[in-house]
This record gives C-alpha cells, structure tokens and sequence, in this order.
C-alpha cells in the first residue's frame, strides 16, 4: 500500500472574536480575495458531473467561522429576539457544547445569521456555494485541503470506506467537538471536510453552465428551490466529502437531517 502523504504547514490567519455572551465566542477567520478554478476536472476519482464545467471565479475578501457552528453558539443566538422565524435552542441528537449543531434546516441557519447580524450589528450569512469551495481549497487543487485521499486522522466521516490510496480507519458514527483534530486548511479553518454538511446560500442547480463568476450566491427567483450543502460528514463515505462534491436537499418539505449544519461568513467591509 502507498505511503499517505499528508502536508502540514503552520500558518497565521487573520481573525476576530464576536462575544455571545457566558463566555460563548465566535471565532471567525479573514479569507483572502483571488481566483480559482471551481468543480472538479474529469479525472477525479468519484467526479461528478454536476462538478463540471470547471470555471474561474473570483472570490472578494471575506469572514468565515474558524469551526462549524457549535450547540453552544446555537444556544446563545437562538435566546437573541426572533427575526422572522422561531428557534429551537437544542435541536440536536449529538449532544455536546462544543460538538456542531444540526438537525438544522436552511431557513433556520438564515435565522441564526439573522438575529446574529442583529445583535453584532455586523453582516452575517451564509456562505455563497463558490465561497465554500474557495475555502475550503484555500489554494489548493487536489480532493481535500489536505491531498490526495483522506484519513480518520484528519476528519470524520465513514472510514470504513477508502479513496484512492486511502487506508480504512475508525468510523466514529457520530459528530465531533470542532476543530478536535487539530487540521486546519492553508486559510486556518477546521473540518472543512466532514462531521456535519454546511448549508450555502445558493439555489441548486444541475451544473456550473451559466453559473456567476464573481462568487455570488447563484439565485433563482423561486425561493421554494432545492438548497446546497457542501463538505460531506460523519457517516458518508470519502467522495462525498471531497472540496468539490456538491449535494442538495429540498427546501419544501422537513428539511432537517442529523448531519445537517453550517457555519457563517461575514463580509469583509462589516468587520
């Protein structure tokens, strides 16, 4: 079996702290504008078609959270005054502070963003779908931030499955504390790969033909559209968790999954 391969480089990011209170803090991280080819080339093992055609988009200087939203930040913005819809303070299976939240649905994470935006008089959302991927990437071209293949070393998803000349390892059957395995990408972000999907903001749509190049959010005028979900998590195999896999789910209907949850961005110009 090949030697894996995996680079680990210290980097500085950029970041700042928003308080919430009972010593709950949003660490967020400063995202460098640049371009970068979005979707995954043919010769991706497990390419999609829906990953294609690969197109150049320029992404602006943004905010992203450090980690995926937490139950423990959850709590404390779901007890902020309601914006357009109610929030339950403890919706999710895995419980744990500092585990991710889920069983969160789209229009539920819009209003977490919402009140948020409300209470830091900043600028909070949900990523765009190009802004996820840029993250996520943060420079790099290859499956995951991280190379080649992906190990229960670096992230958690179904190691009972491998990808290329990946080696099966432990397959938790469960979140994980944020940020627990000490990974982060070239931009300073956690389990960008993993753990719980993250929603984006954009519509779905079938392809990359036609989509915007500027990283905006790809919008159709019906609002009852499928919604996005990048990054995989803690019981799908590899290739969903791959940096360009892209994956949907309905917006009518329950909406809710214990894999599904998300974290923030911010723009730059707000903070």
């Amino acid at each position: 079996m090949p030697k894996i391969v995996i680079n680990r480089t210290p980097k500085t990011a950029q970041y700042y702290v928003e308080e919430l209170g009972n010593g709950i803090k949003l660490e967020m991280v400063l995202i460098p504008g640049g371009s970068f080819i979005m979707g995954s080339p043919e010769e991706e093992l497990e390419h999609q078609s829906n990953e294609s055609p690969q197109h150049e988009v320029t992404i602006k200087p943004f905010c992203m959270g450090k980690y995926q939203v937490t139950q423990g930040q959850w709590q404390a913005v779901a007890a902020l005054p309601q914006i357009n819809h109610e929030l339950d303070p403890d919706p999710s299976s895995f419980k744990g502070k500092n585990r991710p939240v889920e069983q969160v649905s789209w229009d539920e994470a819009v209003e977490f963003c919402s009140r948020l935006s409300n209470h830091t008089k900043r600028h909070y959302r949900l990523p765009s779908e190009a802004e996820w991927e840029y993250a996520c990437r943060a420079g790099t071209t290859t499956p995951f931030h991280f190379g080649e293949t992906i190990t229960s070393e670096l992230a958690n998803y179904n190691a009972n499955s491998v990808y290329g000349s990946g080696e099966e390892g432990i397959y938790r059957d469960e979140t994980t504390d944020v940020g627990s395995f000490g990974v982060a990408n070239n931009f300073g972000l956690y389990d960008m790969h993993g753990n719980v999907w993250e929603w984006c903001a954009d519509h779905w749509h079938d392809n990359y033909e036609g989509a915007p190049t500027d990283g905006s959010a790809w919008l159709n005028d019906n609002d009852n559209l499928d919604r996005l979900l990048r990054g995989g998590s803690w019981f799908l195999n590899p290739p969903f968790c791959r940096s360009a896999f892209r994956y949907f789910y309905g917006f009518a209907g329950i909406r809710k999954n214990l894999s599904y949850g998300f974290r923030v961005a911010c723009s730059a110009a707000w903070v």
